[in-house]
């Protein structure tokens, strides 16, 4: 899906302490994701291919609950709205009228988004973990430990204990970073953003 494939560069420059052993790096990882039940951000993403060129940059707004409820609006000119209800996903191209429905995956490697809102009890079964930490920020660099994945190794930074951004690159180097502004954790959200109902008149695709 084009919705990963976008990199946003970070302004981010530090010298940073030896990196952590996988088994710190989990309890780290899943102690951080643990504080936010719910989350809301707006942001911004920026796609480079292997070379560096810039390919696109699109910006829009995320909300989870967790276990597994999120919602992924892209604005246009690009449009595309994704949103899980936890059990399953539908991604909607206004563009093109049509909408792709399928069961949520719940391998975490499969849809990145499920990294932020989904069971981080099983992290450890679908990534090798490391991080580096200097002062309040914290990095950690995962790889998946299956082969069918959307990308190859994945980085997740944390500015006092807030996401702050995330970068994905695939298996022919194209990288996809994207940066959170304006989150807020832990607020009331209303569940019912967490379905989709399909427009009249739009194509349906059941995988």
């Amino acid at each position: 899906m084009r919705f990963f494939r976008m990199l946003l560069l970070s302004a981010l420059t530090l010298v940073l302490l030896p990196v952590q052993a996988d088994e710190r790096s989990i309890q780290r990882l899943t102690q951080l994701l643990d504080q936010a039940q719910t989350l809301t951000a707006r942001f911004s993403q920026l796609t480079l291919d292997g070379s560096g060129t810039q390919l696109q940059e699109t910006s829009g707004e995320m909300a989870l609950k967790r276990p597994g409820l999120f919602r992924w609006h892209t604005d246009a000119p690009l449009e595309q709205l994704l949103v899980s209800n936890g059990e399953t996903v539908w991604l909607y191209d206004p563009d093109l009228e049509q909408v792709t429905i399928r069961s949520l995956d719940q391998r975490l490697t499969h849809t990145p988004a499920l990294l932020l809102s989904g069971d981080i009890s099983k992290i450890g079964e679908n990534f090798e973990i490391t991080h580096k930490e200097a002062g309040g920020v914290v990095d950690f660099i995962l790889k998946p430990k299956a082969k069918d994945t959307l990308f190859d190794n994945l980085r997740l930074s944390f500015r006092n204990g807030v996401v702050n951004d995330m970068q994905l690159i695939d298996g022919v180097g194209q990288r996809t970073n994207i940066l959170f502004f304006g989150v807020k954790m832990n607020q009331s959200i209303d569940t019912a953003q967490f379905n989709f109902k399909v427009p009249e008149g739009t194509d349906v695709i059941q995988e």
